[in-house]
């Protein structure tokens, strides 16, 4: 009697999950339209543009990036400006998350508040705020005239201005980031590692970062890409010098290269997210080995 009733309820059961993976189907169709449309239509159509030249399908739009030194400096320059500033902020951020998660003190909610203000400005905003700081008759510089008799730190329209300006809003991200990983972290750990013994130093390298490795590595990861890719601030500062943002930008709209444009944007976005790939699988190796 068991048996019929099991068989007899399986064309039910397959009904069920026949209507269920219909009904997944239909709830994931949004997403797939536009991951289809807005992320894999656009890198495609990328890729293709920039295979075109006037003899037909060729690499040479990509294999110049390499090969011509004005785009390759461009390249050089944002990847050594994007690790150089997420080096800088993840030390400067990860310092600020641990005052801001472990210690109190007056005014603690107001200087966090005043932390978030750079995540609201444009990065056009940002430009010109170093371009009043550190430009050549920016506060910084005249007020080192009238000390010293010569103007000082006017980097503005250099890539240490460009560094100021992408340290100035990255800060604040990977700190929010940060500061949460911080609060979660059981003390207990660095309580037990000083009570056998180990010092200051060694407690924060076999105990405190292991255990916020992975806040690490995804906030090193943010600040990277957004590096990579910011373009507002690069617009107002970069005129003495090349990064592959801005390189795409004029290469678009004043030189009409559409197809140069387009490799460069695929070349942009190929290192960026083979980084990331990078970032993810050495947070994740770390993450077991530690665990």
């Amino acid at each position: 009697m068991s048996t019929k009733v099991a068989l007899g309820s399986l064309p039910v059961t397959f009904r069920f999950r026949s209507r269920s993976r219909l009904l997944g189907i239909l709830l994931l169709l949004p997403l797939a339209l536009v991951t289809a449309f807005f992320f894999v239509y656009p890198m495609l159509f990328l890729l293709w543009r920039g295979l075109h030249t006037a003899e037909g399908l060729s690499l040479r739009h990509y294999l110049a990036i390499l090969s011509d030194a004005r785009y390759r400096q461009s390249l050089v320059n944002s990847v050594t400006l994007s690790a150089v500033v997420t080096v800088a902020s993840m030390v400067l951020s990860t310092t600020l998350a641990f005052f801001f998660a472990r210690y109190d003190f007056p005014g603690k909610r107001l200087f966090k508040a005043l932390l978030t203000f750079p995540l609201s400005f444009p990065g056009v905003v940002v430009g010109f705020m170093i371009i009043i700081l550190f430009g050549r008759t920016g506060v910084i510089p005249m007020v080192a005239m009238r000390i010293v008799g010569r103007p000082l730190f006017n980097i503005a329209y250099t890539l240490a201005g460009l560094f100021v300006a992408y340290l100035y809003f990255e800060i604040p991200r990977v700190t929010l980031t940060m500061i949460a990983s911080v609060q979660k972290m059981d003390r207990r750990l660095e309580e037990a590692s000083r009570s056998l013994g180990a010092a200051g130093f060694q407690t924060l390298i076999y105990v405190t970062l292991p255990a916020i490795w992975p806040a690490l590595i995804s906030a090193s990861a943010l600040a990277f890409a957004t590096s990579m890719g910011a373009f507002g601030t690069a617009f107002t500062l970069a005129q003495n010098f090349n990064i592959l943002p801005m390189l795409i930008y004029t290469e678009y709209t004043m030189s009409f290269n559409i197809e140069m444009a387009s490799a460069m944007a695929v070349f942009l976005g190929a290192i960026t997210l083979a980084l990331l790939a990078v970032y993810r699988s050495w947070g994740q190796g770390r993450g077991r080995s530690s665990a």
